[in-house]
């Protein structure tokens, strides 16, 4: 039985009804409200640890954890301080959905820290890669190198195609592969009837190589490499329809028959007191620097027929004793002819209106010479005429 002295000391405390939610206290109302504050707290303080964590490069799953925490606090005490007519469970899956979104950035860095990482360590064994094959290649270089001065000339071939081999498959080796054949024609030897039919065979070789490794003129941004023969004995050289940088052919011996037809030189060409025992060919080629063929001698066909010179052109003191042809070439400067002696007939009829200097120019008045319109002979007691544009 409930005494009436008990209901005078709570007579204004209304009745439970069972099921309904109980109101919170004042002293919880204050937790509640300060609740956001302790979740920035904790936030800044997570954010702090982090900076710590990551000059220190150690782990920032203790970081992200203090942070997830924090976030859940400011997100649901906010919720619950300035909008308090949102349901509390409303509040807290909204501050566990900030607190998993800190967690998923962090799975996120963490991802793209290890691809970074894969990434640096892929780089790396590439990069020890390259390394092999360059130490590789270099030893190839050096052996085969070492093998052009064997006594057999099959080992000698083999070197050969070694280091072609070698320029196909590292373009960077090209030009010194290029310079290191053309090195190896340039060793004196003698063609003639006593001739090393061994030997002509390996420079033949080397000469194929050569054209070989040469980018045809069709090729589109082809490099241009330089070739040097100077003073090398060369036979049935091939460097047809090929793009070549500087050609250097000073004091060459070209025996038999020798083509650089349809070939493109971008750089200078330089044939200075080269001599031709046989036939050149060097129609429609295209010569986009200077070209010196001084002091220089033929004694068979020379072919310049359809042949373009984009820079200046020097004959000088040169001696053609077989026929020349110079029909449709194409001079975009003037052509220096002084001194120049054709003693086997020339055609000289240019595309165009070409300057020509002619002092001391002679041709042979035995043979057909078919010159510009304007040109005067002045004939010589000794059956030469001299030349006059």
């Amino acid at each position: 039985m409930v005494h009436s002295g008990e209901l005078a000391h709570r007579p204004h405390e209304p009745p439970v009804v069972p099921g309904t939610a109980v109101a919170p206290t004042e002293h919880n109302a204050r937790l509640v409200k300060y609740l956001w504050i302790a979740g920035a707290v904790v936030l800044a303080a997570a954010a702090a640890f982090a900076v710590i964590r990551l000059k220190g490069r150690r782990n920032m799953l203790a970081p992200t954890i203090v942070g997830a925490v924090g976030a859940f606090l400011l997100v649901s005490g906010w919720l619950v301080v300035f909008d308090p007519n949102a349901a509390k469970n409303e509040a807290i899956k909204t501050g566990g959905l900030a607190g998993g979104t800190v967690i998923a950035l962090y799975a996120l860095w963490l991802n793209d820290r290890r691809r970074r990482t894969e990434e640096a360590r892929q780089d790396l064994e590439n990069q020890r890669a390259e390394h092999d094959r360059s130490r590789v290649a270099d030893e190839r270089f050096a052996r085969a190198v070492e093998l052009l001065g064997h006594d057999t000339d099959q080992v000698r071939v083999g070197a050969l195609h070694a280091l072609a081999g070698l320029a196909r498959s590292r373009t960077e080796y090209t030009q010194t592969v290029l310079d290191i054949v053309c090195s190896y024609l340039r060793r004196p030897f003698e063609l003639g009837d006593d001739q090393d039919e061994a030997e002509l065979q390996v420079r033949r070789t080397a000469q194929r190589l050569i054209a070989d490794l040469l980018p045809e003129v069709g090729e589109v941004d082809a490099p241009h490499y330089e070739v040097d023969l100077s003073k090398a004995t060369l036979s049935f050289l091939e460097l047809s329809h090929r793009r070549i940088g500087r050609l250097t052919l000073r004091d060459a011996v070209l025996r038999h028959s020798n083509s650089l037809h349809h070939s493109h030189v971008h750089g200078d060409a330089f044939l200075s007191g080269c001599q031709v025992e046989g036939r050149l060919h060097l129609h429609d080629a295209v010569f986009h620097g200077k070209v010196s063929f001084q002091e220089a001698s033929a004694d068979d066909w020379v072919d310049f027929r359809d042949t373009r010179f984009l820079g200046p052109v020097k004959f000088t003191r040169t001696e053609f004793s077989g026929p020349v042809s110079f029909e449709r070439a194409v001079f975009d400067q003037p052509v220096e002819l002084s001194g120049t002696k054709f003693t086997g007939g020339l055609d000289l009829r240019m595309a165009g209106g070409q300057v020509a200097r002619t002092h001391s120019m002679f041709v042979s008045l035995n043979h057909e010479n078919q010159l510009p319109d304007g040109w005067v002979v002045d004939q010589r007691p000794d059956g030469t005429g001299l030349v006059r544009s």
